[in-house]
C-alpha cells in the first residue's frame, strides 16, 4: 500500500510536466511546419520529448545532494525537449526563435557546442520556466531544450547507452573511442556545411517533384 501510496504521489507530482512536454512538442513541431507551409528551409529535422524517469529523477538528486523539497527548482531536465537539426547554424537559428517567444521565459542558457564536455559532448541547452494550466491554477515549471544536430544526436544516445552500460565507470579505451567519434561527427557537421546551400536547393527540388 505504501509503495502504491508513493507512486500515486509521484503521479500528481509529475502530471504538470507530462502536460508541458506534450505542449511544448506541439509548439515546436508547429515551428517546423510554418517552415514547409512557406516552402523554406526548416532548421528543424525533429522534436522529441520526455519526462525524466523516477528512478532517474531520484538518482539525480541523490548523487548532487538535493533535498526532496528542492527538486522542483534543482532538477532542470524532469520535463525534457530535443530539437535534432540538419546543420551546427541551424542550431542558433532555433535558439533565436525560442528566444523570441512570449509564451515562456528562458532562465538559464548553455552552449557545448562553442566549448562542448570533456566527454566530447556537443549541444546547445536552454532552461526555460513554462507556464501550465492546472485545476489548481498557473504552476510555473522548469524544463530543458536540447538543440543539436543529428551528428551530435547520434553520438549522444550511443554515448548515453554506454554511459548506462558500464554504470559512469566506462573503460578508458572505450571513453577515448567515444571521444575521437565525437571529433569525426563533428568534422562532418563542419563538412556538410560547407555544401549547405547545395543541400537546400537539393531538397527544393525534390519537394517540387513531390508537390
Amino acid at each position: 500500500m505504501k509503495v502504491r501510496e508513493k507512486l500515486l504521489k509521484w503521479d500528481i507530482f509529475l502530471a504538470p510536466y507530462s502536460q508541458a512536454v506534450d505542449e511544448l512538442k506541439i509548439k515546436l513541431k508547429g515551428m517546423r511546419k510554418q517552415f514547409d507551409y512557406e516552402s523554406r528551409h526548416s532548421p528543424i529535422e525533429f522534436v522529441t520529448g520526455r519526462v525524466k524517469p523516477i528512478t532517474s529523477i531520484i538518482d539525480k538528486a541523490k548523487t548532487r545532494e538535493i533535498l526532496s523539497s528542492n527538486i522542483e527548482e534543482e532538477v532542470q531536465d524532469i520535463a525534457g525537449l530535443r530539437v535534432v537539426c540538419p546543420f551546427v547554424d541551424d542550431i542558433y537559428e532555433v535558439v533565436d526563435m525560442i528566444r523570441d517567444r512570449q509564451d515562456f521565459e528562458i532562465v538559464e542558457e548553455k552552449d557545448y557546442i562553442e566549448k562542448n564536455k570533456e566527454s566530447g559532448y556537443r549541444s546547445y541547452h536552454l532552461v526555460i520556466k513554462y507556464p501550465v494550466e492546472t485545476i489548481h491554477g498557473e504552476k510555473l515549471i522548469l524544463a530543458e531544450i536540447q538543440i543539436r544536430t543529428l551528428a551530435m544526436n547520434f553520438w549522444a544516445i550511443n554515448e548515453h547507452s554506454l554511459n548506462y552500460k558500464y554504470s559512469e565507470q566506462m573503460p578508458e579505451d572505450v571513453r577515448n573511442r567515444l571521444k575521437n567519434a565525437a571529433e569525426a561527427a563533428f568534422r562532418l557537421d563542419e563538412e556538410m556545411s560547407k555544401i549547405r546551400q547545395e543541400i537546400r536547393e537539393a531538397q527544393q527540388v525534390f519537394r517540387r517533384k513531390q508537390d
